[in-house]
C-alpha cells in the first residue's frame, strides 16, 4: 500500500497542497517561537553598573514557612542608614543614587571585603554579576521576556490547534471525495486496515516534507523575529538568539504528530469504505454526522459547560485570566465545528429565504455537499469566534474595570503629580488650604500576607486618611464601614482567605514591617483591582501621588477649579471625568500584539483551508457546472451563483462564530456579575467585520476561479464525463 500511497500523492497533489503549506508553516512558527523561548530562557542581561561594589537598601521580604523561606520585592525599601552611607565615602569613591525617601543604591570602587564589613546587615552588598540586579533596568528586561514567552507561548499553542484543526479538516473532506477510489480498492481486495494504511501512509509523507520544510523555515525566520521584537521593544535591546537545538526536534515530530492525528480519523473512516459504494452515482452525502463525531462533539460541548459551571460556581475571577479567556473558547470552537452538520442545512435555508431559482440551487446545493459546506464553513467559524471572544473578552474587562473606576470615584477633582514621583509636603498644605473642600491625599503600597501557612502572597494598596476616603470615594463594601478604619485595622476584599469583619490578620507593610491589624471593612472582589486600603501611618515611605478633592456644599466648581490650579503650581488638576477618560483602562501593548497575532494565525490558516477545499471540490463540480450551462445558464450566471453559494457558507460560518463568541462573552458577563460587576457586553463588530470580510473573499475568489477556469471548456464535455 506504500506504492498506492506514493503514487496517490503524485497523481492527486493538489487534494495534499492544502495540508502541506499548512504543516510546514505551523512547523515553521513552531520553531521560531521554539528557537526565541529557548534563548530567552537561557538569556542572562548584561552587567551594566560600572561600579566595582553595589550596595544596596534591602529590598526583598523573607518569610519563613514551613516550606522554606517565601520571598518578594518591597514596594518601599528601607534608605541605606547615613552612618553606613558616611562608612562607604571613607573607603572610597562613591556614587549615590538618592531619592526624596532616602539613599537606596551606592557605587563603591572599594574591596568587597572591606565594604561587606562596614554595611554589616544594614544593607545587600552586590559583586560581580550579581551587580545586574542593582540596575533599574533588570527587572523591567526580565518583564519584557516574561511577557515575549507568554506571547510566543500562546502563539504556538493557536497555530497547533489550528493546524490539527485544517490538516484534519482537509483529510476528512479529501478522503469523502475518494470515496470511489477507496471502494474500488476494497474490490480489488484491500482489506479495511490496508485502506487505512494508505492514508495513513499518505499523512505520513506529507507530515514528514512539510516538517522539514517548516525547519528550514524556521531557522530563517527566528532572527527576523528575533530583531523585530528587539526593534519594538517587546524584547531588550541585548536580545539575541542561541544555539539550542531542541525547537528543531520538537517542532518536527510535533508537525509529524499533527499530521498523523488528523489523518486518523479519516483513516478509519476510509477503512469503513464498502465495495459496493464503487457503483455509486448519487452526488449527494449521506452519514455526515457520523458516531464519533457527534460523541466528541457532544463530549466536548459537555465539557465546556461543566467547566463553565465550575468556575462560576468556585472560583469566577479565574474566568477574567489572559490564560483562560484564551484557551477556554477552543472547547467551544472545536464542539461546534464537529456538530455544525445538524444545523448547516436550516441555517443554510434561513439565509436564502427568497423565492427563485439562485436561492433554490443554493439552499439545494449546500444541502447536498454538507461535507463540503462544512469543511467550508468550519474555518470561517474559527476565525470568527476567536477574533470576537479574544477581542471581546478584553473589551468586556476594560469596560468593567473602566465602570468600577467611574462608581468608586466621587470627587470633582483629582491632582496628580506632574513628575509621576509624588507630591511634596509643601504642595500637600496648599491643596488643604483650599477653601469650601475635603481634600484626600493617598500614595500607592502594597502588603504581604501569608495564606494556608505557605502562600506568600502580595496585594496593591492606597493608603488615605478615613475621613477624607469616605467623602472622596465611594468604595464597593461587602460588609463594615470606611469611617471605622483606623492605625490598627486595614480594609481587606473577599480575595482574601481571612475577610470577615472583625478578624485580625497578619500582614507585612510595604517596606516589611510585620503588623497585626483588624479587618475594619471588606470590598467585594470587582475584576481584582480593588486591592486593599490603609492609613497612611501604614505606609512607610509612601509618598502621596494622587490627591482627591471634594467640593463643600454650595461650593462654586470653578471658583474652587481656579484655587487647585493656584496651589497645585506645575502639577496637573483634571475634573473627575477628564481624570476617568486619561486613565481609562486599555489593553496592554503586548496583550494586544499577541491577539493580533493570534488572529492572523487564524486568518492565514483560514485562507489556506478554505482554498484547498474549494479547489478539491471543484474537480467534483464540473459536471454541475456543465448541466448549469446545457440547461441555458450563462457563463456569468453560473460563476455569480458560485460566489452566491460561498458567501452563504461564509456567512453561515460567521453567525456560528457569533453564537460561539456570545456563548464565551456570556460566561464571562456572570462572572464579573458573580464579583459585583455588570458592565455590557463589549463585541468588536469592526474586527468581526474586517474578519468576515477578509473570509468572504478569500471564499469567493477560491471559489469563482476554478469554476472559471471549468467553464473555459464545452459544457457537452464535462457534462458526459464519468469518474
Amino acid at each position: 500500500m506504500l506504492s498506492v500511497a506514493l503514487r496517490t500523492l503524485r497523481t492527486r497533489w493538489t487534494a495534499f497542497t492544502g495540508s502541506f503549506v499548512a504543516l510546514a508553516l505551523g512547523v515553521a512558527l513552531l520553531t521560531v517561537t521554539g528557537l526565541v523561548l529557548a534563548s530567552s530562557l537561557s538569556s542572562t542581561p548584561a552587567v551594566r553598573p560600572a561600579d566595582r561594589v553595589i550596595v544596596t537598601a534591602h529590598d526583598t521580604l523573607r518569610v519563613p514557612t514551613p516550606a522554606g523561606d517565601r520571598t518578594a520585592r518591597l514596594a518601599h525599601p528601607r534608605a541605606i542608614p547615613a552612618a553606613t552611607v558616611a562608612e562607604l565615602r571613607r573607603l572610597g569613591p562613591v556614587t549615590v543614587d538618592r531619592s526624596p525617601a532616602g539613599v537606596h543604591r551606592v557605587g563603591v570602587d572599594a574591596d568587597p571585603a572591606a565594604v561587606r564589613e562596614a554595611v554589616g546587615r544594614t544593607a545587600e552588598v552586590l559583586t560581580g554579576d550579581a551587580r545586574r540586579h542593582a540596575d533599574p533596568g533588570y527587572a523591567r528586561d526580565r518583564e519584557a521576556l516574561t511577557a515575549m514567552n507568554a506571547l510566543l507561548g500562546t502563539a504556538g499553542g493557536v497555530t497547533a490547534f489550528v493546524s490539527v484543526f485544517v490538516v484534519a479538516s482537509t483529510f476528512a473532506f479529501a478522503v469523502e471525495r475518494r470515496r470511489r477510489e477507496f471502494a474500488l480498492l476494497r474490490t480489488a481486495g484491500a482489506g479495511p486496515g490496508q485502506i487505512r494504511r494508505c492514508v495513513l501512509a499518505e499523512a505520513l509523507a506529507v507530515g514528514v516534507l512539510a516538517s522539514a520544510t517548516g525547519c528550514v523555515l524556521g531557522s530563517y525566520g527566528a532572527p527576523l523575529l528575533a530583531r523585530r521584537m528587539a526593534d519594538e521593544g517587546l524584547a531588550p535591546a541585548w536580545f539575541v538568539l542561541g544555539n539550542a537545538t531542541w525547537p528543531y526536534h520538537a517542532a518536527f515530530w510535533t508537525g509529524l504528530s499533527v499530521a498523523l492525528c488528523g489523518a486518523a480519523a479519516a483513516s478509519w473512516r476510509a477503512g469503513r469504505t464498502a465495495p459496493a459504494e464503487a457503483l455509486r452515482e448519487a452526488s449527494a452525502d449521506s452519514g455526515v454526522l457520523t458516531p464519533g463525531r457527534l460523541l466528541c462533539g457532544t463530549a466536548l460541548l459537555l465539557t465546556a459547560a461543566v467547566t463553565l459551571a465550575l468556575s462560576l460556581t468556585g472560583d469566577p475571577g479565574d474566568l477574567l485570566h489572559r490564560k483562560t479567556y484564551v484557551s477556554r473558547p477552543m472547547l467551544l470552537i472545536t464542539a461546534a465545528a464537529l456538530l455544525s452538520p445538524l444545523v448547516l442545512r436550516p441555517l443554510v435555508r434561513l439565509l436564502t429565504p427568497l423565492p427563485g431559482v439562485c436561492s433554490l440551487l443554493i439552499r439545494e446545493n449546500t444541502s447536498a455537499g454538507v461535507r463540503r459546506t462544512a469543511a467550508l464553513a468550519a474555518p470561517v467559524l474559527v476565525t470568527v469566534a476567536l477574533a470576537g471572544s479574544l477581542l471581546g473578552a478584553t473589551a468586556t474587562l476594560n469596560r468593567a474595570k473602566a465602570a468600577e473606576a467611574r462608581d468608586r470615584t466621587t470627587a470633582a477633582f483629582v491632582v496628580t503629580p506632574a513628575d509621576g514621583r509624588g507630591f511634596d509636603e509643601r504642595t500637600l498644605r496648599r491643596l488643604r488650604a483650599v477653601p469650601d473642600t475635603v481634600v484626600s491625599p493617598s500614595s500607592s503600597t502594597a502588603v504581604h500576607v501569608l495564606e494556608d501557612g505557605v502562600a506568600l502572597i502580595r496585594s496593591e494598596a492606597r493608603a488615605a486618611a478615613p475621613g477624607a476616603l469616605a467623602a472622596t470615594s465611594r468604595l464597593p463594601l461587602a460588609a463594615g464601614r470606611v469611617s471605622d478604619l483606623d492605625d490598627d485595622s486595614i480594609i481587606v476584599n473577599e480575595e482574601w482567605q481571612r475577610h470577615r469583619v472583625g478578624d485580625r490578620v497578619r500582614v507585612w507593610l510595604g517596606d516589611g514591617t510585620p503588623r497585626t491589624l483588624r479587618v475594619a471593612a471588606v470590598m467585594t472582589t470587582g475584576t481584582g483591582g480593588n486591592g486593599v486600603h490603609l492609613t497612611p501611618r501604614n505606609a512607610p515611605g509612601a509618598a502621596a501621588d494622587r490627591v482627591d478633592v471634594a467640593l463643600a456644599a454650595g461650593a462654586d466648581p470653578r471658583a474652587v477649579a481656579t484655587a487647585l490650579h493656584r496651589a497645585a503650581g506645575h502639577h496637573r488638576v483634571l475634573t473627575r471625568e477628564a481624570w476617568l477618560r486619561a486613565t481609562h483602562p486599555e489593553t496592554h501593548r503586548t496583550t494586544r500584539l499577541g491577539l493580533l497575532l493570534v488572529l492572523g494565525i487564524a486568518l492565514l490558516y483560514t485562507g489556506i483551508s478554505v482554498a484547498n477545499t474549494t479547489v478539491m471540490a471543484a474537480s467534483g463540480r464540473v459536471r454541475d457546472l456543465a448541466a448549469l450551462r446545457l440547461a441555458g445558464a450563462t457563463r456569468g450566471q453560473v460563476l455569480r451563483l458560485t460566489g452566491a453559494e460561498a458567501l452563504t457558507v461564509v456567512a453561515a460560518g460567521a453567525l456560528l462564530g457569533l453564537l460561539v463568541t456570545a456563548v464565551n462573552l456570556a460566561g464571562m458577563w456572570m462572572a464579573l456579575a458573580l464579583l459585583s460587576v455588570r458592565p455590557p457586553l463589549a463585541l468588536p463588530w469592526q474586527a468581526l467585520g474586517i474578519t468576515v470580510a477578509a473570509c468572504a473573499l478569500l471564499a469567493v475568489v477560491s471559489a469563482v476561479v476554478p469554476a472559471a477556469l471549468a467553464l473555459r471548456r464545452r459544457a457537452v464535455d464535462p457534462a458526459g464525463f464519468r469518474d
